[in-house]
């Protein structure tokens, strides 16, 4: 098969519902060339049924990212399904969560913060290390990311714990670039998804997208999110690393 991503074997975390953006990522390498495998947490049965959607049938294996023994052993998983010799070509970093307590600011707890920062952040250094036996020079890590250059209404801890991989990303991709394994995110503007339903005062977040995005934003397109994950997976950037694409109609770059 054809496309940018041919012959490739990625593998997809966060795939919940197809409103996500892991969906459309999964789906667009999929139609671009690629072999996906997926991971799911909790509800395994959801994630097989929702993979069933993909253009092509792919393998969902359970993987809890605050799971040292899962992280321990999904780099033989991930053998199983690639069989021996054959590495992994990209990750894609889906991840991310906050207890209701994280969403508001003055009064979120430690433990509050501390979870968001583990899931949401830490996890993108533990996936990638604990799957580096298995991917080769010219691999790509990809991760989601919502602008943490700004105090966004609402979004408080969550907004914390992405500045966190921000900056989890940069060190990454230092760390990882020796090994010729590039590093980025993709910053993609709100998508009305399941996970957007866990986030207090969502659709007041999300109301700035209708005002301030120049070229347009749809809320219900996680599309061309999807397409820049693939994008950066591709080898059209050779040496891009520690980046932070924008996917979000312009919003990042409009002043007051």
């Amino acid at each position: 098969m054809s496309g940018i991503l041919a012959g490739k074997r990625i593998l997809v975390t966060g795939v919940l519902t197809e409103q996500s953006i892991a969906f459309q990522a999964a789906k667009v390498a999929q139609n671009e060339g690629a072999e996906v495998i997926l991971t799911g947490f909790g509800r395994l049965t959801l994630v097989e049924r929702i993979a069933k959607r993909l253009p092509k049938p792919a393998p969902v294996i359970e993987l809890d990212v605050t799971n040292q023994e899962q992280l321990d052993t999904i780099a033989d998983k991930v053998r199983e399904h690639l069989g021996e010799g054959v590495a992994l070509d990209g990750i894609v970093h889906s991840i991310a969560f906050g207890p209701q307590g994280a969403f508001n600011f003055l009064e979120a707890t430690w433990e509050d913060v501390s979870t968001a920062v583990h899931v949401s952040a830490y996890s993108y250094k533990a996936l990638a290390t604990a799957l580096l036996p298995v991917m080769r020079e010219g691999s790509s890590v990809v991760g989601l990311t919502f602008d943490a250059q700004f105090a966004w209404p609402k979004y408080d801890w969550m907004g914390v714990a992405k500045a966190a991989l921000e900056g989890t990303n940069r060190y990454l991709a230092r760390d990882l670039g020796p090994k010729g394994i590039r590093c980025n995110l993709v910053s993609a503007g709100p998508i009305r998804s399941m996970a957007a339903k866990s986030i207090p005062g969502f659709e007041e977040l999300a109301d700035v997208w209708n005002h301030r995005a120049p070229i347009g934003w749809d809320l219900a397109d996680p599309e061309p999110a999807g397409r820049g994950v693939v994008g950066l997976l591709s080898d059209f950037f050779p040496r891009t690393t520690g980046e932070i694409v924008h996917v979000d109609g312009g919003v990042h770059m409009m002043g007051a």
